[in-house]
Order: C-alpha cells, then structure tokens, then sequence
C-alpha cells in the first residue's frame, strides 16, 4: 500500500500522508462516498483522505461524519477531531481523539508569489525578504526545476496558515491579521510558532516537513 508518510504523533493523534495510485474502487470498497463530486481526480482526492481516517484509526466512524457551514467535515460526538488535506496525487490526514488538529499539504509553485500580499503581514514580509530573498521580484523567475526551491519557504508559510485554518474550523479568518508565525530556522523540518489572535491571543506550535 502506497503509505508516503506516518507519524504516531503519540497514542492519541496520528498523521498518514498517502500516495495516491488506485482506482477508485479501491477506496469505495471501504469508504462511503458522501456527496456528488463530478471532478474525477478531485473524487479520487476525496475517497483517498478518507480512507486515511480509518487507516489511522480502524474504529473511526465514517457514516457519521457531517459537514459544517464553513465546509469543514466533523463527528457531532467528536469521539475524534480531524483534517484531511490533497495536493496532486496525494492525500493527508491528521487524526486525534483528545484535540482539534489541522493539516495542509502543498506542492511549492510559481503562483505562491503572486497571492503573498494576501497572507503575509508586514512583519511575516521581512522575515521572507531577508531570509533568503531581497524582494518580491526573486519570486517573479521563471519557472523550472533550477528555480522551484525559491518557492518552498513562501509556500510553507501558506500551508502553515492554511493549516491553522483548519484547526480553527469557524472560518471569518483574516490569514494576515488573526495568523501570525513568528520567526524560525528554515530547514527539512522544523517547528513554527504562531499566535492566532482572532479571539484572544493563542499561542500554538507548527510542526512541518518538507519532502522534496
């Protein structure tokens, strides 16, 4: 089985990437699909992120699962909190019985450059700029493979509050002003820490990883 990634956070949250390389009837010989989704691909994405709850955790109710205002899937006897995210071919899930989670994964493209002004604060801006960039003009290169790594801290920053997006799962969330990552040491891996100041000021710890 095609498991890219897991992580037994601890006994009580797990983390499963999945490559995405069956068919359909695979993941609809065990998971129910709940609403019409006419995009092929995009069907595929769905039935592999929920496949990955009960992969993560066998007992994980999926007939149960509904679907909030706001968009995000969630157990009405929250017997477990979870996020499901898909890029591409592939698919993630974060799963806790005891807290509310959130995930995002990305693959890092030229079109990050031209939403930064959406996400990023003046602050989170000069982080970017400095770290290993002059200004917004080196995000503008062209595309290729001798350029795309220009683009992985810019696109962290994004999945990284997209992630405490879902975490929060009311919506209403303004990415610049009520998300704010703090500084951190840019590598493979790493943690990020952010507040989160929509309602009062929470602090919460970001761990990332990059695989390429």
């Amino acid at each position: 089985m095609p498991v890219f990634y897991q992580h037994d956070i601890n006994g009580s949250t797990k983390l499963g990437v999945w490559h995405i390389q069956e068919q359909e009837d695979f993941f609809l010989a065990k998971v129910p699909l709940q609403r019409e989704i006419t995009h092929p691909h995009k069907r595929l994405q769905h039935l592999a992120g929920r496949y990955l709850l009960q992969y993560l955790f066998p007992d994980f109710p999926y007939e149960l699962i509904q679907i909030a205002d706001t968009r995000k899937p969630f157990l009405i006897n929250e017997a477990y909190h979870f996020s499901i995210s898909h890029c591409g071919n592939y698919a993630a899930a974060l799963v806790s019985s005891n807290q509310r989670v959130g995930v995002d994964i990305e693959i890092s493209t030229p079109k990050i450059a031209r939403i930064l002004h959406k996400f990023l604060n003046e602050d989170e801006k000069h982080f970017l700029f400095t770290y290993n960039y002059h200004d917004a003009d080196d995000l503008k290169m062209p595309p290729g493979p001798q350029h795309n790594a220009i683009y992985r801290l810019p696109t962290l920053l994004w999945s990284a509050k997209e992630a405490v997006f879902k975490w929060h799962g009311n919506g209403g969330v303004d990415f610049s002003e009520h998300i704010r990552l703090q500084p951190f040491e840019f590598g493979n891996e790493g943690n990020i820490n952010c507040a989160f100041t929509k309602f009062s000021n929470t602090g919460l710890m970001l761990d990332y990883r990059l695989f390429s």
